[in-house]
C-alpha cells in the first residue's frame, strides 16, 4: 500500500520506511490522531488483519516549557487482537537502536490506544514491538555467509556454515536458509512466518549467533551430533511492508502447510516461502523443529505442542516435556504453566506449520511464543519484552535442544 507521510502545523507522521505501518487522521486539539492499516485482505479467515504498528513523529518543539505530546491510535477496537492492548505499553526510540517502553492506556469504550509523552528529541519512533529490518537480516545471513569464505574461518573448520536461496518470494525477495553444521540430526528452526511477530527473528539472530561460535564448546559439539537448518524469516514481503500477519498476497502463512477441503497449500501462486521451505524439508528431512512466533496477549514465554497429532503418542509427549524441563534450567525466562489450551486427540490443524512438520516427518515439533508486552514473572518496566532479552532466549533454546538430541531418534 501507499505509505503515509503527512504534515499539520509542525508535527509530520511517517512510515515510509521498511517495516513501517501508520495512517495519519490528524492534530486534533493538539494531540496526534492516527491510524493502523490493514494487512492485504486474507482469504481464508475472511478478514484484514492489523496491529502492526512503526512510524517516525517528527518536530517536535524541544526547549524547556515545550508541553508534553498525546498520540492516539483511533482504530485500536479495529485490529485483529483487541484484547491485546490491555497492560500494553509502545514500543518507543529516538535512535532506533535502544528501544523502551512509554506507558500507554486502552480507552475501550473509545476505542483508542492512547499514550502521553514530552518528546525530548525533534523526532521519535513508536512500534508495536522493535523491528527487525530486512537490511539486518542481510547483514546477519551476510555474517554467516562470509564465514565458509574466509580463510581464517577454515582453518578453524568453519566451512561447516553455508546459505542458499530456497527461492524467491512474490515481491522477489530470497528465501535464506542457513545451514550449521555436519552431523546426521536434522534440527529445524524457523521464524516470522507472521512478519509483524519480530522478536522471532531477534531469537533467530541470537539462536544463529551462538551456532557459530567457536568458542563455545557445547555447541562444537553439537555441531558434530547434528545439522542445523535456520530459516530466520519466513515472511521478508511482509515484514517489509508492515504487516501483522500475511505475505504480500494475504496469504497467512502459519495456514498454508497442507492441502484442507478445496483450498490447495503451499501453491506458488499464494505461498512460495512455505512451499520452498516445505520442499527442502522434505528432501532433507526433519527430526526437530521449533517454529518461532510473538503472541499479542499472554504475558509469557511458553510453547504450543503437538497434542493433537495422530502420531501423537508417548514417545512425542516425552521429548516435548523433558524439552519444556530443559528449558527452564537454560531459562529462567521460560515458563510451562501458563500458554494456550491444549488440542484434543486428533484435533490438529495440520495446516499449521509446526503440526504439519510433526506428523509429516514424526518428531518432536512445536511453536513457540513470545510475548509483545512482557513476561509477567520478571517483568523489566523501562523495556518489557525486549531484543536483548529475545536473543538470550534464542541462544539458551540450544540447551535443551542439546538435552532432547539423544532421544529424537
Amino acid at each position: 500500500g501507499i505509505k503515509s507521510r503527512t504534515m499539520s502545523d509542525t508535527i509530520s507522521v511517517s512510515d515510509s520506511f521498511d517495516g513501517g505501518n501508520i495512517k495519519f487522521v490528524g492534530i486534533v486539539n493538539g494531540e496526534v490522531h492516527v491510524d493502523v492499516k490493514d494487512d492485504i485482505y486474507t482469504e481464508l479467515e475472511k478478514k484484514h488483519h492489523k496491529q502492526w504498528f512503526y512510524f517516525r513523529a517528527s518536530g517536535f518543539n524541544t526547549s524547556a516549557d515545550a508541553k508534553d505530546t498525546k498520540f492516539v491510535i483511533t482504530n485500536a477496537n479495529k485490529c485483529s487482537y483487541p484484547k491485546a492492548w490491555e497492560g500494553f505499553n509502545v514500543v518507543t526510540s529516538y535512535d532506533r537502536v535502544n528501544w523502551f517502553r512509554t506507558p500507554t492506556a486502552y480507552d475501550a469504550e473509545k476505542g483508542h490506544l492512547h499514550w502521553t509523552m514530552k518528546v525530548k528529541s525533534s523526532q521519535v519512533y513508536f512500534a508495536y514491538f522493535a523491528p527487525y529490518s530486512h537490511e539486518r537480516h542481510l547483514d546477519l545471513v551476510g555474517k554467516c555467509a562470509a564465514l565458509s569464505a574466509s580463510p581464517v574461518a577454515s582453518l578453524k573448520n568453519h566451512t561447516e556454515v553455508s546459505v542458499k536461496s530456497l527461492g524467491n518470494t512474490l515481491d522477489g525477495r530470497s528465501m535464506d536458509l542457513i545451514t550449521i553444521g555436519s552431523g546426521p540430526l536434522k534440527v529445524w528452526a524457523i521464524a516470522r512466518q507472521h512478519p509483524g511477530e519480530t522478536m522471532a527473528e531477534w531469537f533467530m539472530e541470537g539462536y544463529i549467533n551462538r551456532l557459530i561460535d567457536e568458542n563455545d564448546p557445547i555447541v562444537r559439539k553439537m555441531r558434530r551430533e547434528a545439522t542445523f537448518y535456520c530459516v530466520p524469516n519466513m515472511c521478508p514481503d511482509g515484514a517489509f511492508r508492515g504487516h501483522l500477519r500475511t505475505n504480500a498476497c494475504g496469504a497467512n502463512l502459519n495456514r498454508e502447510w497442507c492441502t484442507t477441503g478445496d483450498y490447495v497449500a503451499p501453491t506458488l501462486e499464494r505461498s512460495p516461502e512455505v512451499y520452498h521451505v516445505l520442499a527442502e524439508m522434505d528432501r532433507v528431512g526433519v527430526d526437530f523443529c521449533i517454529d518461532v512466533h510473538g503472541d499479542e496477549t499472554l504475558p509469557y514465554n511458553f510453547l504450543s505442542g503437538s497434542e493433537g497429532l495422530p502420531k501423537w503418542g508417548p514417545r512425542l509427549k516425552h521429548l516435548q516435556d523433558k524439552f519444556g524441563e530443559e528449558y527452564k534450567k537454560a531459562s529462567p525466562d521460560f515458563q510451562t504453566v501458563h500458554g494456550y489450551d491444549l488440542d484434543g486427540p486428533n484435533e490438529s490443524n495440520l495446516s499449521m506449520g509446526s503440526n504439519q512438520v510433526g506428523e509429516r516427518f514424526d518428531c518432536l515439533s512445536f511453536t513457540f511464543e513470545m510475548p509483545f508486552k512482557d513476561t509477567i514473572d520478571d517483568p523489566n518496566h523501562l523495556t518489557g519484552w525486549s531484543p536483548e532479552r529475545s536473543i538470550r532466549l534464542g541462544a539458551s533454546v540450544l540447551d535443551a535442544i542439546k538435552a532432547v538430541m539423544p532421544d529424537l531418534r
